[in-house]
């Protein structure tokens, strides 16, 4: 069949992770960039990787509003990441590392925008 919209879906997907990873980059929270996926697998920032997989999940969920699923309910190996899901657009994406950031911010993580003025 026609294969238009596997071309549209690989660049609606292209462009959220692009600004998945430089929204959230800027925000405090370095993630590699996926390859070829809708899924992003995010390690946690180290200074709250203590926290493990769950709790900072459950943390993202409380205090930011972001929603991502803990890397430990993937298997043992996935502890120490969480998945985000491309499903949302990308102002939605952004906002989410505006919260993020206010998030890292209270934890107590330098992030780029508190070391501006530095």
């Amino acid at each position: 069949g026609p294969q238009d919209i596997v071309q549209q879906n690989r660049e609606l997907y292209g462009r959220r992770r692009d600004v998945l990873v430089e929204s959230f980059g800027r925000a405090g929270w370095d993630i590699p960039p996926p390859r070829a996926s809708m899924f992003a697998w995010a390690p946690l920032p180290p200074a709250l990787a203590h926290l493990g997989s769950l709790e900072f999940s459950k943390q993202l969920l409380t205090e930011a509003g972001v929603a991502v699923a803990p890397g430990v309910g993937y298997g043992e190996d996935g502890e120490g990441f969480v998945r985000i899901a491309l499903v949302e657009n990308e102002q939605r994406l952004r906002q989410a590392a505006r919260n993020i950031r206010k998030y890292l911010q209270s934890m107590g993580v330098n992030t780029p925008s508190a070391n501006a003025g530095a």
